[in-house]
């Protein structure tokens, strides 16, 4: 089963990726930016927190998408250190364009699906993440943390 997600997954992906590109987006700079569109004004963290991404992995996109014109990145409430994304108006136009590529993208992966199959599909799916993600805080009450897939030393 896990091996069928991972490959859907990486089917959803690579679909999406090759529609994106028709608009000079990257894939990651779509995680930021439909992130930003249901909550702009974000700190680095908390887009990083939400894409699940390391904040590295972050603060690269995000560099990028300021040169792009796609955000505006700037402190507020008096703190000097925590920048914040914000949207540009050519970010937000993006949403137009971009949304619909993810429409399509789906509507490909669940072509030959009935509604009802679809249906099953987005509920079995749903409850596999609920199990899986109360596996992981089970284990994390125990000390017990997922390890890092950078840096660790070959078996």
């Amino acid at each position: 089963m896990a091996r069928l997600v991972r490959l859907a997954a990486r089917g959803f992906n690579r679909a999406l990726q090759l529609r994106l590109q028709t608009e000079n987006v990257t894939f990651g700079q779509w995680i930021f930016l439909r992130i930003l569109w249901q909550e702009d004004g974000l700190s680095q963290r908390e887009l990083s927190d939400r894409a699940h991404l390391t904040e590295p992995t972050a603060h690269t996109a995000l560099i990028r998408m300021e040169e792009l014109g796609y955000i505006v990145r700037r402190n507020v409430e008096g703190n000097k250190r925590r920048q914040h994304a914000f949207l540009t108006a050519k970010g937000q136009r993006l949403r137009d364009l971009l949304e619909p590529l993810a429409l399509e993208a789906n509507d490909m992966a669940l072509s030959g699906l009935s509604e009802n199959e679809q249906n099953v599909l987005r509920k079995a799916l749903t409850l596999m993440i609920r199990n899986l993600d109360e596996d992981e805080r089970n284990a994390a009450s125990r000390g017990i943390r997922v390890p890092p897939t950078k840096g660790t030393p070959a078996s």
